[in-house]
Formats: C-alpha cells, sequence, structure tokens
C-alpha cells in the first residue's frame, strides 16, 4: 500500500479498548513510549491487528496543538 506520509515507527499492540463503533489501540514503541490510535471497529477487524501484533505506526498530522490554561 502506498501512502504520503514520511513519519513512520514500528511498534507493538499493546491493549484494545473496544467500543461498540470505535475502538482505542495502545502502541508501545521504542522512540516515544506510547502511542494511540482511535479506528472503527469495522478497520480494527480488516486490518486484523490484535494485541501482541508488531504494526508500522505511520503519522500524518495536520495539526498538533497543545493548550496550556
Amino acid at each position: 500500500m502506498k501512502y504520503g506520509a514520511r513519519n513512520q515507527i514500528v511498534g507493538k499492540v499493546e491493549g484494545i479498548k473496544k467500543g461498540t463503533v470505535m475502538c482505542e489501540v495502545k502502541l508501545k514503541d521504542v522512540q516515544c513510549d506510547y502511542m494511540e490510535s482511535v479506528m472503527t471497529m469495522n478497520s480494527l477487524k480488516e486490518l486484523g491487528i490484535k494485541k501482541g501484533d508488531k504494526v508500522r505506526i505511520v503519522v500524518k498530522a495536520v495539526n498538533v496543538l497543545l493548550v496550556k490554561e
């Protein structure tokens, strides 16, 4: 599969929190400790992602905002 994102990290699926429509996938990687991704349950099923799997984390962010109040 081709994609335009250049930021890529290899990580391991540490856990999956499933909801009705969406799920939260917790990833462990070497470079920045933990990351999380939110996707639909359909995408999770189609990709066949499960706990313990090695995955490529592809990051393409339009906006990353930090706010201190």
